[in-house]
């Protein structure tokens, strides 16, 4: 439980200091690697690639709900489950704060649809802790 608390801390206070620092006007726009990728900040209202129409409270609290889920799945995945966690607090505490998700990260060079989308780190965090707790949890079925 420690370890799993830990990486919740690290992982939303690095999404929320990137958060932070690129939010500044002079860092708003750059390319990186080739251009492959691109530092480029808006804010984001929606959520799930556009999938859901959804207000921002009503966001919030399924964002709530949905961690809440996962708690038990720390079993499977300490690790998976702290960036989870981590990636859903920051963004859920953008949404309350805000009203919405600041995203800063393109790869405009990747095949479609990834190259139209925006991400945030917390976003990373939330999909790195999902393959996580799915890996462990194909590890424990063998």
């Amino acid at each position: 439980m420690l370890l799993t608390m830990c990486i919740v801390g690290a992982s939303a206070s690095a999404c929320t200091a990137a958060r932070w620092y690129l939010d500044r006007t002079s860092r708003r726009e750059s390319s990186h690697l080739g251009g492959r990728i691109h530092l480029t900040g808006l804010r984001n209202h929606g959520s799930a690639f556009g999938l859901l129409r959804l207000d921002s409270r009503q966001l919030a609290v399924l964002s709530a709900a949905l961690m809440a889920g996962a708690l038990p799945l720390r079993k499977s995945s300490r690790t998976g489950c702290g960036l989870l966690l981590g990636g859903g607090i920051s963004n859920l505490w953008e949404r309350v704060r805000h009203g919405s998700v600041y995203d800063y990260v393109r790869f405009p060079k990747a095949p479609e649809p990834v190259c139209r989308y925006v991400f945030n780190l917390a976003d990373f965090s939330i999909f790195l802790g999902a393959a996580g707790i799915l890996r462990g949890k194909r590890r424990k079925q063998c």
